[in-house]
């Protein structure tokens, strides 16, 4: 619920350009933000309506206030046309077809839960597509002589689900059914080649050296000359 006539709690919106774990700079020596960027159903009135209404209180503050009581005549405001342009001239992308688009940020962490009020900390659970209910607040700034009302990030209730955007995909896609991906086989390998050589032959065994019995004269009792084998 509201508490200042700048704050709003939308209805149910869808996130884009999600940056609410981790904050972020868009540009180059720029100061991180946590940020989020709203896709607001045109057909949720009552939440524009209030949207709206939040605006000109910003802008009546920043009159009396920081603006020193010199109001533009168009502040620029946060929330755009998603059927239309860009400032740059570009459309929007086709997520934001049919709705009002509205970035908000803020320079430190917000309460993140589900809808059961649970804490929401893993990144795989908050994403760009998911939908959910934002606490935001507009004020009005002057920086560098620009004037105009910005919106403040609050709280985030995520409500359910949703296609992912900005290219996110599960795992399921990618690879598909991992049944159909054929097992593992180890690769065959062949005997090596026997080598290509021949082994050198096993050496002979050992022959003692064979000897003639020896001869003895039975008269002289000497051997006898030229029996003695060698």
């Amino acid at each position: 619920m509201a508490r200042k006539p700048t704050e709003v709690t939308t209805g149910e919106v869808r996130l884009s350009y999600e940056h609410l774990l981790k904050p972020y700079a868009n540009q180059p020596n720029a100061e991180p933000k946590y940020s989020v960027t709203l896709l607001i159903p045109k057909s949720d009135v009552a939440t524009k309506q209030r949207i709206d209404a939040a605006i000109q209180a910003a802008i009546a503050e920043g009159a009396a206030g920081k603006w020193n009581g010199a109001r533009p005549v168009q502040p620029p405001i946060p929330i755009h046309d998603g059927d239309g342009l860009r400032e740059s001239g570009v459309p929007f992308g086709d997520e934001c077809k049919g709705h009002w688009v509205m970035t908000a940020s803020s320079k430190l962490p917000q309460e993140i839960i589900d809808i059961s009020g649970n804490p929401m900390i893993n990144p795989t659970e908050v994403y760009s597509g998911m939908y959910a209910r934002v606490f935001i607040n507009f004020f009005a700034y002057n920086q560098a002589g620009r004037k105009g009302i910005g919106c403040g990030l609050g709280p985030v209730q995520k409500t359910r689900d949703g296609e992912p955007l900005g290219g996110k995909v599960s795992a399921a896609e990618v690879f598909g059914d991992s049944s159909a991906v054929p097992a593992y086989q180890q690769p065959a390998y062949s005997a090596p080649p026997a080598p290509n050589y021949q082994p050198a032959p096993a050496p002979s065994a050992y022959q003692q050296p064979s000897y003639t019995a020896q001869q003895i004269d039975p008269i002289t009792g000497q051997p006898v000359a030229g029996i003695y084998g060698l």
